[in-house]
Protein backbone atom coordinates (compact mmCIF):
# COMPACT_ATOMS: atom_id res chain seq x y z
CA UNK A 1 0.00 0.00 0.00
CA UNK A 2 1.08 3.38 -0.61
CA UNK A 3 -0.29 6.34 1.15
CA UNK A 4 0.14 10.35 0.36
CA UNK A 5 -0.30 13.56 2.57
CA UNK A 6 -1.15 17.01 1.42
CA UNK A 7 0.78 20.18 2.97
CA UNK A 8 -0.93 23.35 2.28
CA UNK A 9 -1.47 27.13 3.55
CA UNK A 10 -5.35 26.98 2.97
CA UNK A 11 -7.24 30.95 3.49
CA UNK A 12 -10.63 31.81 3.81
CA UNK A 13 -11.10 31.33 -0.43
CA UNK A 14 -12.44 28.23 -0.99
CA UNK A 15 -12.26 28.23 -4.30
CA UNK A 16 -8.60 29.05 -4.10
CA UNK A 17 -8.15 26.45 -2.04
CA UNK A 18 -10.01 23.32 -3.96
CA UNK A 19 -7.88 24.58 -6.79
CA UNK A 20 -4.81 23.70 -4.78
CA UNK A 21 -6.07 20.58 -3.38
CA UNK A 22 -6.58 19.50 -6.45
CA UNK A 23 -3.34 20.05 -7.75
CA UNK A 24 -1.78 18.54 -4.41
CA UNK A 25 -4.11 14.95 -4.78
CA UNK A 26 -2.93 14.81 -8.56
CA UNK A 27 0.80 15.29 -7.82
CA UNK A 28 0.21 12.34 -4.99
CA UNK A 29 -1.69 10.15 -7.10
CA UNK A 30 0.63 10.33 -9.85
CA UNK A 31 3.62 9.28 -7.74
CA UNK A 32 1.07 6.22 -7.21
CA UNK A 33 -0.74 6.95 -3.72
CA UNK A 34 -3.27 4.92 -2.77
CA UNK A 35 -4.87 6.81 -0.01
CA UNK A 36 -4.00 10.33 0.58
CA UNK A 37 -5.15 12.73 3.41
CA UNK A 38 -5.57 16.12 3.48
CA UNK A 39 -5.09 19.09 6.47
CA UNK A 40 -7.56 19.82 8.55
CA UNK A 41 -9.82 22.67 7.52
CA UNK A 42 -7.84 22.56 3.81
CA UNK A 43 -11.33 23.78 1.90
CA UNK A 44 -11.61 27.12 4.32
CA UNK A 45 -9.61 28.44 7.12
CA UNK A 46 -9.86 31.42 8.79
CA UNK A 47 -11.01 33.53 11.54
CA UNK A 48 -13.94 32.76 13.57
CA UNK A 49 -16.53 34.43 11.66
CA UNK A 50 -14.84 33.54 8.48
CA UNK A 51 -15.08 30.11 9.25
CA UNK A 52 -18.79 30.18 10.33
CA UNK A 53 -19.46 31.90 7.11
CA UNK A 54 -17.70 29.16 5.52
CA UNK A 55 -19.40 26.35 7.33
CA UNK A 56 -20.95 23.63 4.89
CA UNK A 57 -23.52 21.22 4.93
CA UNK A 58 -22.41 17.33 5.33
CA UNK A 59 -23.18 16.68 1.75
CA UNK A 60 -21.86 20.31 0.47
CA UNK A 61 -19.55 21.66 -1.98
CA UNK A 62 -16.39 20.14 -0.40
CA UNK A 63 -18.09 16.67 0.14
CA UNK A 64 -18.83 16.81 -3.86
CA UNK A 65 -15.25 17.95 -4.28
CA UNK A 66 -13.96 14.97 -2.39
CA UNK A 67 -16.23 12.38 -3.59
CA UNK A 68 -15.19 13.13 -7.51
CA UNK A 69 -11.44 13.57 -6.75
CA UNK A 70 -11.80 10.01 -4.97
CA UNK A 71 -13.25 8.50 -8.66
CA UNK A 72 -11.00 10.59 -10.62
CA UNK A 73 -7.56 8.90 -9.25
CA UNK A 74 -9.25 5.43 -8.10
CA UNK A 75 -8.08 6.25 -4.43
CA UNK A 76 -8.93 6.54 -1.29
CA UNK A 77 -9.24 10.11 0.22
CA UNK A 78 -9.75 11.77 3.71
CA UNK A 79 -10.84 14.97 3.17
CA UNK A 80 -8.97 16.51 5.76
CA UNK A 81 -11.98 18.97 7.77
CA UNK A 82 -14.25 21.55 7.09
CA UNK A 83 -16.84 23.59 9.43
CA UNK A 84 -19.79 21.85 8.85
CA UNK A 85 -22.93 23.10 9.80
CA UNK A 86 -25.73 20.40 10.40
CA UNK A 87 -28.93 20.89 8.79
CA UNK A 88 -31.59 22.35 11.06
CA UNK A 89 -28.91 23.38 13.70
CA UNK A 90 -27.65 26.73 12.45
CA UNK A 91 -25.26 27.63 15.87
CA UNK A 92 -23.81 24.16 16.13
CA UNK A 93 -20.91 24.03 13.92
CA UNK A 94 -18.43 20.72 13.85
CA UNK A 95 -15.21 20.32 12.39
CA UNK A 96 -15.48 17.28 10.25
CA UNK A 97 -13.63 14.63 9.12
CA UNK A 98 -15.29 12.89 5.67
CA UNK A 99 -13.56 9.88 3.69
CA UNK A 100 -14.29 8.57 0.51
CA UNK A 101 -13.77 5.39 -1.15
CA UNK A 102 -12.64 5.41 -5.32
CA UNK A 103 -15.98 4.56 -6.12
CA UNK A 104 -16.84 8.05 -4.60
CA UNK A 105 -19.06 6.58 -2.04
CA UNK A 106 -18.90 8.48 1.77
CA UNK A 107 -17.08 5.73 4.31
CA UNK A 108 -16.87 7.50 7.35
CA UNK A 109 -17.31 10.48 9.15
CA UNK A 110 -15.65 11.93 12.33
CA UNK A 111 -16.21 15.06 14.13
CA UNK A 112 -13.11 15.91 16.33
CA UNK A 113 -13.76 15.68 19.84
CA UNK A 114 -11.06 17.64 21.53
CA UNK A 115 -11.38 21.04 20.89
CA UNK A 116 -8.40 23.68 20.90
CA UNK A 117 -9.09 25.71 23.88
CA UNK A 118 -5.56 26.77 24.97
CA UNK A 119 -3.92 29.83 26.30
CA UNK A 120 -0.28 29.26 25.17
CA UNK A 121 1.54 32.80 24.58
CA UNK A 122 1.48 32.99 20.38
CA UNK A 123 -1.13 30.24 20.46
CA UNK A 124 -3.65 31.46 21.96
CA UNK A 125 -7.48 30.48 20.26
CA UNK A 126 -10.76 29.33 21.58
CA UNK A 127 -12.23 26.57 18.99
CA UNK A 128 -15.23 25.87 21.14
CA UNK A 129 -16.29 29.66 20.55
CA UNK A 130 -17.26 28.63 16.98
CA UNK A 131 -17.09 24.83 17.12
CA UNK A 132 -19.51 21.89 19.15
CA UNK A 133 -17.52 18.61 19.73
CA UNK A 134 -17.99 15.12 18.38
CA UNK A 135 -18.24 12.52 20.79
CA UNK A 136 -17.48 9.30 18.99
CA UNK A 137 -14.10 6.87 17.69
CA UNK A 138 -14.60 6.89 14.49
CA UNK A 139 -12.32 3.81 12.49
CA UNK A 140 -13.08 4.22 8.40
CA UNK A 141 -13.93 0.52 6.78
CA UNK A 142 -10.74 1.15 4.54
CA UNK A 143 -9.01 -1.49 2.00
CA UNK A 144 -6.49 -2.98 2.75
CA UNK A 145 -5.83 -1.16 6.20
CA UNK A 146 -8.71 -0.08 8.64
CA UNK A 147 -8.08 3.79 9.19
CA UNK A 148 -8.83 5.16 12.60
CA UNK A 149 -9.51 8.75 12.28
CA UNK A 150 -8.35 11.90 14.28
CA UNK A 151 -8.11 16.04 13.74
CA UNK A 152 -4.99 18.07 15.14
CA UNK A 153 -5.35 18.32 18.59
CA UNK A 154 -6.50 15.04 19.29
CA UNK A 155 -2.94 13.78 19.08
CA UNK A 156 -2.80 14.83 22.45
CA UNK A 157 -5.10 12.37 23.63
CA UNK A 158 -4.37 8.57 23.53
CA UNK A 159 -7.13 7.04 24.74
CA UNK A 160 -9.35 8.03 21.14
CA UNK A 161 -6.39 6.28 19.60
CA UNK A 162 -6.07 2.89 21.32
CA UNK A 163 -9.58 2.57 20.86
CA UNK A 164 -9.52 2.88 17.53
CA UNK A 165 -6.75 0.43 17.72
CA UNK A 166 -8.55 -2.36 19.73
CA UNK A 167 -11.53 -1.61 16.93
CA UNK A 168 -8.82 -2.81 14.41
CA UNK A 169 -7.29 0.33 12.98
CA UNK A 170 -3.96 -0.24 11.56
CA UNK A 171 -3.43 3.28 10.28
CA UNK A 172 -4.82 6.64 12.01
CA UNK A 173 -4.78 9.33 10.06
CA UNK A 174 -4.22 13.17 11.61
CA UNK A 175 -5.53 16.10 9.66
CA UNK A 176 -3.78 19.47 10.81
CA UNK A 177 -3.30 22.49 11.76
CA UNK A 178 -0.61 22.56 14.36
CA UNK A 179 0.52 26.04 15.41
CA UNK A 180 3.85 27.20 14.60
CA UNK A 181 4.48 27.43 18.32
CA UNK A 182 3.24 23.95 19.91
CA UNK A 183 4.37 22.50 16.61
CA UNK A 184 8.75 21.94 16.88
CA UNK A 185 8.49 20.68 20.29
CA UNK A 186 5.45 18.20 20.08
CA UNK A 187 4.14 17.16 16.68
CA UNK A 188 6.78 14.88 15.72
CA UNK A 189 7.15 13.21 19.32
CA UNK A 190 3.35 13.07 19.70
CA UNK A 191 3.24 11.35 16.24
CA UNK A 192 5.76 8.78 16.92
CA UNK A 193 4.16 8.24 19.97
CA UNK A 194 0.93 7.59 19.11
CA UNK A 195 2.57 4.93 16.56
CA UNK A 196 5.08 2.75 18.78
CA UNK A 197 2.03 2.65 21.51
CA UNK A 198 -0.16 1.04 19.00
CA UNK A 199 1.50 -0.35 16.48
CA UNK A 200 -0.14 1.59 13.61
CA UNK A 201 1.12 3.20 10.81
CA UNK A 202 0.36 7.26 11.23
CA UNK A 203 0.09 9.64 8.28
CA UNK A 204 -0.31 12.97 9.57
CA UNK A 205 -1.07 16.25 6.97
CA UNK A 206 -0.70 19.65 8.19
CA UNK A 207 -1.33 23.28 7.26
CA UNK A 208 2.01 25.17 6.55
CA UNK A 209 2.89 28.72 6.60
CA UNK A 210 0.13 31.83 7.10
CA UNK A 211 -3.42 31.78 6.89
CA UNK A 212 -3.49 35.35 8.11
CA UNK A 213 -1.03 37.56 10.24
CA UNK A 214 -2.39 35.67 13.28
CA UNK A 215 -2.47 31.90 12.33
CA UNK A 216 0.67 30.40 11.56
CA UNK A 217 1.10 26.77 11.04
CA UNK A 218 3.90 24.42 11.86
CA UNK A 219 3.84 21.76 8.45
CA UNK A 220 5.86 18.77 8.90
CA UNK A 221 3.65 16.69 7.93
CA UNK A 222 5.05 13.22 8.16
CA UNK A 223 4.24 9.59 7.08
CA UNK A 224 5.14 7.54 10.08
CA UNK A 225 5.78 3.18 10.53
CA UNK A 226 4.36 1.16 13.25
CA UNK A 227 8.22 1.17 14.58
CA UNK A 228 8.28 4.97 14.98
CA UNK A 229 10.27 5.28 11.92
CA UNK A 230 9.89 8.55 9.97
CA UNK A 231 9.71 7.17 6.75
CA UNK A 232 8.97 10.59 4.71
CA UNK A 233 8.83 14.28 6.30
CA UNK A 234 7.76 17.53 4.02
CA UNK A 235 9.55 20.90 5.76
CA UNK A 236 8.17 23.69 7.34
CA UNK A 237 7.74 27.27 5.66
CA UNK A 238 11.29 27.39 5.10
CA UNK A 239 10.79 24.48 2.68
CA UNK A 240 7.95 26.02 0.60
CA UNK A 241 8.61 29.49 0.37
CA UNK A 242 5.99 30.15 -2.55
CA UNK A 243 3.15 28.83 -1.03
CA UNK A 244 2.44 25.58 -3.51
CA UNK A 245 2.09 23.73 -0.96
CA UNK A 246 3.84 19.98 -1.31
CA UNK A 247 3.12 16.18 -1.51
CA UNK A 248 4.59 13.16 0.77
CA UNK A 249 3.97 9.44 -0.61
CA UNK A 250 5.59 6.32 1.05
CA UNK A 251 5.14 2.80 0.81
CA UNK A 252 3.57 1.02 3.76
CA UNK A 253 5.05 -2.39 4.70
CA UNK A 254 1.72 -4.39 5.88
CA UNK A 255 3.97 -7.46 6.65
CA UNK A 256 6.50 -5.92 8.18
CA UNK A 257 3.64 -4.26 10.51
CA UNK A 258 2.31 -8.10 11.50
CA UNK A 259 6.03 -9.09 12.14
CA UNK A 260 6.48 -6.52 14.46
CA UNK A 261 3.32 -6.91 16.40
CA UNK A 262 4.61 -10.79 16.87
CA UNK A 263 8.10 -9.80 17.97
CA UNK A 264 6.72 -7.09 20.34
CA UNK A 265 3.52 -8.07 21.63
CA UNK A 266 2.42 -5.21 23.45
CA UNK A 267 -0.95 -4.84 22.40
CA UNK A 268 -1.59 -8.88 23.29
CA UNK A 269 0.01 -8.15 26.28
CA UNK A 270 -2.51 -5.46 27.74
CA UNK A 271 -3.76 -6.17 31.39
CA UNK A 272 -7.52 -4.47 31.49
CA UNK A 273 -8.67 -6.26 33.79
CA UNK A 274 -5.71 -4.15 36.13
CA UNK A 275 -7.08 -0.71 34.50
CA UNK A 276 -8.83 1.21 36.71
CA UNK A 277 -10.14 4.78 35.84
CA UNK A 278 -9.56 7.44 38.93
CA UNK A 279 -12.96 8.45 40.30
CA UNK A 280 -13.77 11.60 38.83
Amino acid sequence: MRAGAVQLTATADRTANLETATRLVSEAAGQGADLVVLPEMFSCLGTGAELSAGAEPLDGPTAAWASATAVEHHLTLVAGTFIERPAGDTDRLANTCTVWGPDGDRLAVYRKIHLFDVEVPGAEYHESSVIVPGDEVVVAPTEPLPTGLSICYDLRFPEIYRIATLHGARLVTVPAAFTAKTGPPHWEILLRARAIENQVFVVAAGQVGSSNDKLHWHGHSMIIDPWGTVLVEAGGVEADPDGKGSVIVADLDLDAQDRMRGILPSLANRRPDAYRWPAP
